[in-house]
């Protein structure tokens, strides 16, 4: 038996894209966008989402995660393409304004859309994100040769093997610091059988090294340019990359509404959703922005 028995399945075209992912929740109700992080997929929320009623969640697998299509050959995974995902895929699904809430990498996208399109977004709830991951003007050269390295040897990359589900459960446990409960609610949605046992579904193209990074300049003017009211979500202790002064001067552009600090590891709002989604929920049942 599923373990999302409770939550609707979908699929949608968009485009050249397919997507695939979960949804919770009346059609009519208040709508919500959630974006998972890098690796993971839908499943992620499925603890939180069940702890938010009175509100339609769509919680789709990101391109090349989950149950979604990979991009077509010769197409990377640019963390910009995701603002235009994520715009088409509201659009296909009727939400002109939305609220929006990210996990991790699907977080750091978040910011972008909120940056870009701030009509669009009602309250934002970011979950262990700040944004994407800068890098320096100087280090571009060095990581533009990595990447175009690593994508020129894409052919020899091999699927890693699990030769069962057990097996990978317990290097997805080992990769993230997770429970079996938690893991589970993962490898449903990222595992396919294959000849030998079971590979990830995800695009290999994922892991490849970024070509080109903004830099932190760059990334505070789009925190900056954020105008809906903010819901700040992150673990204690914190993630290392999301502490110290490049955070705290990415937390004064954006300007939280609500900051606070849970106990937890970085997939907090999967460990341990009931202090996650009390926080969540009284912040979206708060007046909403009149755009």
């Amino acid at each position: 038996m599923s373990l999302f028995a409770d939550a609707e399945e979908w699929q949608l075209a968009v485009g050249a894209q397919t997507w695939a992912g979960l949804a919770w929740g009346e059609v009519d109700a208040p709508p919500a966008l959630l974006l998972h992080g890098w690796l993971d997929n839908a499943g992620s929320f499925a603890p939180l989402a069940r702890l938010l009623p009175g509100r339609r969640l769509w919680v789709p697998d990101l391109p090349g995660h989950g149950r979604s299509g990979h991009r077509p050959p010769g197409t990377w995974y640019h963390f910009v393409d995701y603002v235009s995902d994520v715009l088409g895929l509201a659009q296909a699904l009727g939400l002109q304004q939305f609220d929006l809430i990210g996990h991790s990498m699907g977080g750091a996208i978040a910011t972008l859309v909120a940056g870009a399109y701030p009509e669009r977004i009602r309250r934002l709830v970011l979950i262990e994100a700040l944004g994407p991951l800068a890098r320096p003007a100087q280090a571009c050269a060095a990581d533009l040769r990595r990447a175009v390295d690593a994508r020129l040897a894409l052919h020899d990359k091999q699927l890693k093997m699990h030769p069962d589900r057990d097996r990978a459960r317990r290097a997805r446990m080992q990769a993230n610091g997770l429970s079996a409960a938690a893991a589970d609610a993962l490898i449903e949605r990222a595992l396919m059988p294959a000849p030998g046992g079971y590979v990830w579904r995800s695009d290999p193209r994922q892991t490849l090294p970024t070509p080109i990074r903004g830099t932190e300049a760059q990334y505070l003017s789009i925190l900056e340019a954020i105008t809906a009211p903010t819901l700040a979500l992150f673990a204690e202790p914190a993630t290392p990359y999301l502490s110290g002064a490049d955070a705290e001067r990415r937390l004064a552009a954006l300007g939280p509404q609500q900051l606070l600090r849970l106990s937890g590891g970085h997939h907090l709002h999967l460990e341990n959703p009931a202090p996650v989604a009390a926080a969540v929920a009284a912040f979206l049942e708060s007046s909403l922005r009149v755009l």
